[in-house]
């Protein structure tokens, strides 16, 4: 367990805005910041960090939080794993009692499989740097391709041993269990495993054996899968071989390079996407980190979406060979639909990044880069136009082409420049583009495969410059009957529960006089008289807590709910307590002076009581009518009496309340 001091100081030092902007590039709006969301698809922004409130909010999704829940959500942690996750970025020592045999075994799965990952990049990192066969094949191999040193220990580059079961054999020796060992993919199990039984060690063997392996970390630096290439000459064997589909790892999210190159692909404002992992490490090599490849996979439309976190301008690098440019036309259409700026460069025949870094310096690489990088539209009109130019058939089925390119194209703008252009470049009627360009789009709207249009416009979704955080539709939830009183109750104990004030009391010999007591104290007290409970379960939660926090002498406030290991707890206080309106200082210059709510905070929180009560003696009155429908005889006059007097209560309630009953 993690001493609360430790996580205070965590929470205090993970300022939001820093740690939201590892993961998405985040733009100055007023006192805020704006990005994509990472939790929905989106193209127009609406997720706000307040760095004054330390939290977030997206006025898409309804997420919101602090910096540890931004983590626990996004990088699928526990509450203490994320407060760890923060503790090693700002170097905070934590320092935990340990845990019993049986606290250990109730680890959950996924940090056992973390955990096992780990380890096994540890373990091909030695194995390469510190055996015989390591250094002279594996570290060989990368030496062989030019890898400087600090690249080869930047990438965690390693290698697994030839011999069949050397990596399970010393994993099970290390304590790791085999079962693990199966679940995240680095051994298989043998044909000699009898369903249903316990793995042990002897059913399992190495599934990377003999290969270089490339660990592929997700976007917060944690090793979730690895790639193995093969040396062997054997046309049989598969170059590539990559870790299945785990729990910890989805290949169709995971973007090799990512964690490395964010911050330069924030900084450039641009990122290159290539094939490879070697690709990938040569760039880096060459000075350029802001670079990714899709990790032995097709592109996927949730790998773009990681990048259009970050960027909306994309490079595609691809390779010059037939197989190359048919990768690139796969990928383009996927990119042009999430909304991304598309640019292209090619490299000449039969290279690739890796292999064009090798033949030329580091400063001409980044020349050629620099220098080759032309729109895609553009380059595609001008490449195909040559082709076809006396093949009339040919240039139609560019012209086709091109149109369903521009087509995806989800910006009305951006889609009407480039058919402005490619009419120029094709020698076409921009008219004739224009009419094929919208065929299309009715035609993808019309088909309504899943409810929404591919194609369709995006309503924007940027939240109100003032960050208020309102409910949004998307959440779903009950409508109580006392919610306005009970989350209002909450509201002003959370946010001057501190506050003093000055109350009726009697002594035991019915001695009046003033007390003083703080507002939370008085509300708690109040409840506690009446056996006053919430009925929203979470406003529930939250009072119980904080019951719970007065009993050990702490007053909790916001910062404390805000902070809370029960993502309810803090998601709720978030959109639903923290004030959502702050008065502007400029009023002051047009004469309009508003009265602050602690100047009348005791009549206010009198008020919300009554209220509350009010609705409570209503509810029981409609209970016991109910009642009476269905009474015995010998029952009636008791709930009659009980009636009356629930109403004579109520009566009293409204009269303080300031209201006039008619009857």
């Amino acid at each position: 367990m993690i001493p609360r001091n430790t996580v205070d100081k965590i929470i205090e030092t993970a300022h939001v805005e820093e740690v939201v902007g590892e993961f998405i590039t985040l733009k100055k709006r007023g006192a805020n910041l704006l990005g994509l969301c990472p939790f929905h698809g989106e193209k127009t922004p609406s997720f706000t960090v307040s760095p004054v409130k330390g939290i977030y909010k997206c006025f898409g999704c309804g997420k919101a939080g602090n910096s540890v829940n931004f983590v626990m959500d996004h990088l699928q942690l526990s509450y203490p794993e994320a407060l760890k996750w923060l503790a090693k970025k700002y170097n905070i020592e934590v320092v935990e009692r340990e845990i019993t045999p049986e606290e250990r075994e109730q680890q959950t799965e996924r940090a056992s499989m973390l955990i096992v990952m780990q380890y096994a990049q540890r373990y091909f990192t030695e194995t390469m740097m510190s055996t015989d066969e390591g250094k002279s094949i594996g570290l060989g191999y990368f030496k062989e391709r030019s890898l400087r040193d600090d690249i080869i220990q930047k990438f965690q580059l390693g290698y697994s041993l030839e011999e069949r079961n050397a990596f399970t054999i010393a994993a099970v020796k290390g304590g790791y269990m085999p079962k693990y060992l199966a679940k995240t993919g680095m051994s298989i199990l043998s044909n000699r495993y009898v369903e249903g039984k316990e793995i042990t060690q002897s059913d399992l063997f190495d599934r990377y054996a003999g290969r270089v392996m490339f660990p592929i970390q997700d976007d917060g630096g944690r090793v979730v899968a690895f790639g193995g290439r093969t040396l062997s000459s054997d046309k049989k064997t598969a170059k590539y071989i990559n870790s299945p589909e785990t729990e910890i790892y989805n290949k169709s999210k995971i973007l090799y390079g990512l964690w490395l190159g964010k911050k330069a692909i924030q900084d450039k404002d641009s990122c290159y996407l290539v094939e490879g992992y070697m690709d990938v490490i040569a760039m880096h090599q060459a000075g350029i980190e802001n670079v990714v490849a899709s990790s032995g996979t097709s592109l996927t439309v949730d790998q773009i979406k990681s990048i259009h976190r970050f960027t909306k301008n994309i490079v595609v690098l691809y390779d010059g060979d037939e197989a190359g440019q048919k990768a690139s036309n796969r990928a383009i259409p996927l990119l042009l639909e999430e909304g991304m700026n598309v640019k292209l460069l090619q490299f000449p025949a039969n290279d690739d990044p890796d292999s064009y870094s090798r033949k030329v310096t580091i400063q001409e690489f980044q020349d050629y880069i620099e220098n080759n990088v032309t729109d895609f539209l553009y380059f595609k009109a001008k490449k195909l136009k040559n082709e076809t130019k006396n093949d009339p058939i040919k240039r139609a089925g560019v012209i086709k082409d091109i149109v369903e390119n521009i087509a995806v194209i989800p910006d009305n703008i951006i889609r009407s420049i480039y058919v402005k252009e490619c009419s120029h470049i094709m020698e076409m009627e921009e008219s004739v583009l224009q009419q094929e360009v919208n065929k299309i789009r009715r035609k993808t709207q019309s088909k309504g495969t899943s409810g929404t249009s591919t194609y369709s416009e995006q309503a924007p979704t940027a939240p109100p410059e003032n960050f208020e955080l309102i409910e949004t539709e998307t959440q779903e939830k009950e409508n109580f009957l006392f919610d306005s009183e009970e989350r209002e109750l909450l509201r002003i104990m959370l946010t001057h529960g501190k506050a003093l004030i000055t109350i009726d009391a009697e002594d035991e010999d019915d001695t009046s006089h003033e007390l003083e007591i703080t507002l939370g104290e008085f509300v708690l007290f109040e409840l506690w008289r009446d056996e006053i409970g919430f009925e929203n379960p979470i406003h529930q939660t939250v009072l119980d807590e904080y019951v719970k926090e007065v009993s050990n002498q702490r007053l909790p406030d916001i910062q404390y709910f805000s902070a809370s290991q029960n993502p309810l707890v803090s998601s709720f206080v978030i959109n639903n307590i923290i004030s959502n309106y702050e008065l502007s200082s400029k009023w002051a210059h047009f004469g309009v002076h508003v009265n602050q709510e602690i100047n009348n905070i005791k009549k206010g929180t009198q008020h919300l009581l009554y209220s509350l009560k009010e609705k409570k003696l209503h509810s029981y009155i409609s209970e016991k009518q109910e009642l009476l429908k269905t009474a015995k005889d010998e029952e009636i006059e008791a709930i009659q009496k009980e009636i009356m007097h629930l109403t004579q209560l109520k009566s009293r309630v409204n009269k303080l309340l300031g209201r006039i009953i008619v009857k």
